[in-house]
């Protein structure tokens, strides 16, 4: 009877085994057939030239998008200063200081809200807050406005990774007279820096990829430009002017800067778990 049972339990085991497999591969289908669509479109238009030219004018040969990768690079860097920070302090506080509480409860339903605002009604804000009352647009209220994206998509992803510190580890430290600045610190922080630096991946890449914003706030650019208080080309911004025109040799190029945008996206999260994994290698 017992044997029976077991051979029963081990092909419902390997019928479900079969179900999730076949499921993550129908979940992984879209996936690979966006990216490989992208590579096949894009590749054609990638040189040395796209990566460190201007754009050109209509039925010019050449061009490249240079100026719009330095513009994004600076943007997210813009954006990630803001985001980072406030999204990591915020999740802190509702984690280790205030887990309980009116004023946690109202504060977690302010960053499901703006987790669900569409990126366009913040560009607008971001109109209005940043660039209406200096009456120019400027790289400066752009990444503003991306960091406001980050900041509940950190918060939340930080304190749900802070949430699976083992209490004992703390109340270690504790014991041994560690005050909770220091816990926090120095073992809260880096125990959880991997999931952390996971969110933080998310993070940029959800507003690297951001265009209603920018087009608001950021505006655009055709020149090299690193000046924070001026207009700045950016990759999104630019795939919108390409692929938006009639011209096959401007949707070619739309591609390009597409793939060179899922390229940018992949390279900042080899990056950080590889400084992530040697910084950090020991503590877990």
């Amino acid at each position: 009877m017992n044997k029976k049972r077991m051979i029963r339990r081990n092909k419902v085991n390997v019928l479900m085994m079969g179900i999730v497999v076949l499921f993550t591969l129908i979940a992984l289908i879209p996936l690979v057939s966006i990216l490989s669509y992208i590579v096949y479109k894009g590749s054609s238009a990638l040189s040395i030239d796209f990566f460190v030219k201007l754009p050109v004018a209509v039925g010019e040969l050449g061009g490249g998008v240079g100026n719009a990768i330095v513009g994004t690079f600076l943007l997210v860097l813009i954006a990630s200063g803001v985001g980072l920070p406030i999204g990591i302090m915020t999740a802190i506080y509702l984690n280790e200081y205030r887990p309980q509480g009116l004023f946690s409860s109202m504060i977690r339903f302010v960053v499901d809200v703006l987790l669900g605002i569409p990126s366009v009604v913040i560009g607008i804000f971001a109109y209005i807050a940043f660039v209406r009352p200096f009456e120019h647009f400027s790289a400066w209220s752009g990444g503003l406005a991306l960091g406001i994206i980050m900041i509940p998509i950190i918060t939340r992803s930080t304190e749900e990774i802070l949430r699976l510190v083992p209490n004992s580890i703390k109340e270690g430290a504790y014991a041994l007279g560690i005050n909770k600045w220091k816990t926090i610190l120095f073992i809260v922080i880096p125990y959880s820096l991997k999931g952390m630096v996971t969110g933080i991946m998310l993070g940029v890449a959800r507003v690297a990829g951001e265009t209603a914003p920018l087009l608001l706030t950021a505006f655009g650019n055709h020149y090299w430009n690193t000046k924070l208080s001026e207009p700045i080309a950016s990759l999104p911004a630019q795939i919108f002017e390409y692929a938006k025109s009639p011209y096959e040799d401007w949707i070619e190029k739309a591609w390009g800067a597409a793939l060179v945008l899922i390229g940018f996206v992949l390279i900042i999260n080899i990056a950080a778990r590889t400084i992530t994994r040697s910084r950090f290698k020991n503590i877990n």
